[in-house]
């Protein structure tokens, strides 16, 4: 391990080393976070000082956590005999609560219930009380929830609050968490708030898992939410030689809590030394990702915030290009602009990866429209989950209800898929019986006289059967076959039928990685239950349209953030408090330090509201003027698009900051010419594909009407992801959907 050690610097090394006691690590963006929770787990093994068992590491993210544990593997090449347990706080949860649920008055085989769940079963409550269903209006619903859940406020408060909103829906929180009970199901919050309950209020289980782990490790400790604050503190393990001073470490960086919209409570890193009396605090401030141009830009916005205990970021590579500023006449040119200098440095950089980031996922559309007609490839990131597509949902479905038969959202989801004549009338009836009777549906389904539901009921009965005596992948395809659903989707004798087969037959493949790594089948359906948006980010993408609020973690050799306007970056909604403020300007900081070697700040001078009809004159960010002048370089491109007459391109060269557009006609793009140094080319002229921007309105000539909510890919190989009425969402590749926009 000492040849390790060398690896890391002075910093590092003394919080990988320091392994008694608690330790808060103040790790600035790009300082090797990672490489120090990997090394600190290596370290612990090697040297004796912990089991791989008895080392419990968590992160936010599935990803994440698998990559900690691939790491520590390759640190230590004589190999594990165990692992060091690195999870989520969601999935040690579940883990923990497997195991425990009949102390809190569960069954083990509980469902969890991910946010397609939630939301279906928000809405069936709104209907029945006769409340407006629409899915923007549960989304609502069910953010409250949430937050009131983890503030720890019932449906009780809900009643007695001054929010007309919580008054006029305390019924439907409260059944809501009776649904879910029935049902032995857990949101997401739950299983935080359950695995806290067990711990706070069963000392004979903290203590049993105080004794399983030796030492505890957290990273993004400042994206702890108040749940995951009393989780840690409960949690920590205490050597029985001086149980005041748990084996706890903690890594995080103040400047990069963003996520107090969820929960997220900063302080919680700025407390850490006081809820843990004789912490150790080592400071990581030398980056390892970009130049320091770069640092200094963003050292210089983050100073603005006075809550944080102050850091300063430096880089041994202190040459690089100053940070450009960009300043367009509208959103339109913006996205023009951006656009062609991506164009022009993919051309010459090919291996590079870049970035698009924005504020809103509404500013998207326009930098889709502009890479789609130059055909230059991307990816959105926040689009749509392998394990979120509805064949996937379904088939897991399945299983779900044979393990736990309570499971109504899952049951109704497959009760006529594919179809087999049990209509809504017959599904309304179903449930009516069940409220009658204050039992699952389930139960109802066993008394129902229908043959057609008898012949269902069987059907799960059968698979519960499979499920005793066959490993997983054998009985998924059982389902698969059994259930009608391969024979129903060959018979479409469609692409996108064809496509959606072979998203199950990837689904088996899935389970039977999960056999070999020795998975049940309640580990398989909870990882699947857990997955989320960032588990879906491709580090391999060239380039990457994302949040700023997804750009955490991130890195890229170029950086375009985009929409530097007082309103839209800080938001508008920020504007009142200075601690919402202070939120964004830590987005703007984890925005600036994505950068390796490039970094564009871009904005218009005027842009149109989603409202408006006339573009509006915006005030720079307040975030631009925080930077020196001196640390900027204003990129005066002398050359964009400009409108022609039909069938001809040309440029024109762009006006000074400040004056006003002189345009007529629409924008149209440049004749490609043959210099080298040509901007962007001109789009084939045989190509008139429709454009379809996020957020517009299509029909498809099966399900109906449609919203388009992403697109992912370019040319002949682009996929645009539609939220249909009735149909939930699907994924069509463009060359087959046939869509027509509305």
């Amino acid at each position: 391990m000492s040849n390790l050690l060398d690896q890391l610097d002075p910093r590092q090394r003394e919080a990988v080393t320091t392994t008694e006691g608690p330790v808060l690590v103040l790790a600035g963006a790009g300082s090797g976070k990672t490489r120090v929770i990997t090394y600190r787990i290596a370290y612990l093994i090697e040297q004796g000082l912990a089991r791989p068992e008895e080392i419990l590491a968590v992160t936010f993210t599935n990803k994440a956590a698998e990559e900690l544990r691939q790491r520590v593997e390759r640190l230590l090449p004589g190999g594990l005999p165990t692992a060091p347990m690195t999870s989520t706080f969601h999935s040690f949860c579940a883990r923990l609560l497997r195991r425990e649920a009949p102390t809190l008055g569960w069954k083990r085989d509980f469902s969890i219930y991910d946010t397609d769940d939630q939301q279906r079963l928000v809405r069936s409550i709104l209907k029945e009380f006769g409340e407006d269903d629409r899915a923007w209006v549960a989304r609502g619903v069910l953010e409250r929830i949430s937050r009131s859940k983890t503030a720890g406020r019932s449906p009780d408060d809900w009643q007695l609050s001054a929010n007309p909103q919580e008054r006029r829906h305390a019924p439907v929180f409260a059944r809501y968490r009776q649904a879910l009970r029935t049902a032995q199901a857990l949101d997401f919050d739950d299983l935080l708030l359950e695995a806290a309950r067990l711990l706070s209020e069963y000392p004979e289980a903290r203590s049993r898992w105080q004794r399983r782990f030796r030492y505890l490790l957290v990273d993004e400790y400042q994206d702890t939410n108040r749940v995951q604050y009393e989780l840690v503190r409960r949690l920590a393990p205490r050597p029985a030689d001086d149980a005041e001073r748990p084996n706890v470490c903690v890594v995080g960086d103040e400047d990069q809590s963003i996520y107090a919209w969820r929960g997220a409570d900063y302080g919680n890193i700025l407390r850490f030394e006081q809820d843990f009396p004789g912490a150790r605090l080592i400071l990581l401030e030398q980056n390892y990702r970009s130049t320091q141009p770069i640092l200094d830009a963003a050292t210089a916005v983050i100073s603005h915030n006075s809550s944080r205990k102050g850091k300063v970021l430096w880089s041994e590579r202190k040459e690089g290009t100053k940070v450009r500023l960009y300043e367009a006449q509208d959103a339109e040119q913006e996205a023009q602009f951006v656009a062609e200098k991506i164009w022009h440095y993919q051309r010459h950089n090919p291996q590079q990866r870049i970035a698009v980031l924005y504020r809103t996922n509404a500013q998207s559309r326009l930098y889709e429209e502009v890479l789609r007609r130059l055909e230059v490839a991307y990816r959105v990131v926040g689009g749509f989950s392998f394990y979120k597509r509805l064949e996937i949902r379904h088939l897991l479905a399945y299983l779900r209800v044979a393990r736990n038969t309570s499971d109504e959202q899952s049951l109704l989801l497959i009760l006529n898929v594919p179809p087999r004549g049990i209509g809504a009338v017959t599904a309304q009836g179903l449930r009516r019986e069940a409220r009658e009777r204050a039992a699952p549906l389930w139960e109802a389904l066993d008394v129902s006289p229908n043959e057609k539901l008898k012949k269902f009921r069987a059907l799960i009965v059968s698979l519960q059967e499979e499920l005793g005596r066959k490993p997983l992948p054998e009985v998924l395809e059982f389902a698969l076959r059994e259930t009608g659903y391969e024979r129903w989707l060959a018979e479409q004798n469609t692409p996108e039928a064809e496509g959606r087969l072979e998203n199950l037959h990837e689904l088996i493949a899935a389970a039977r990685e999960s056999a070999e790594r020795g998975e049940t089948l309640t580990e398989f359906l909870d990882r699947a239950a857990l997955v989320s948006d960032s588990d879906d980010y491709d580090a391999a993408a060239p380039i990457t349209l994302m949040t700023l609020h997804s750009a955490k973690g991130t890195e890229f050799d170029l950086v375009f953030l985009v929409g530097m306007e007082e309103g839209l970056f800080p938001h508008s909604r920020s504007l009142d408090s200075e601690a919402e403020i202070e939120e964004e300007r830590r987005l703007c900081y984890v925005g600036l330090t994505r950068a390796k070697n490039d970094l564009y700040l871009t904005r218009a001078l005027a842009r149109r509201s989603w409202a408006g009809t006339e573009a509006e004159t915006n005030e720079p960010s307040r975030f631009l003027e925080e930077i020196p002048e001196e640390l900027l370089e204003r990129d005066t491109s002398e050359r964009t698009v400009a409108a022609a007459a039909p069938g001809e391109w040309r440029y024109e060269p762009v006006e000074s900051a400040g004056s006003q557009a002189r345009r007529s006609g629409r924008a149209s793009w440049p004749r490609r010419r043959r210099s080298e140094d040509d901007l962007t080319p001109r789009p084939p002229r045989r190509r008139r594909d429709p454009d379809y921007p996020t957020g517009c309105e299509v029909r498809h000539a099966t399900f109906g009407a449609g919203t388009v909510v992403a697109v992912d890919g370019a040319g002949t190989d682009k996929k645009i992801v539609v939220q249909f009425t009735g149909y939930g969402r699907k994924t069509l590749m463009e060359k087959y959907a046939g869509l027509e926009r509305v």
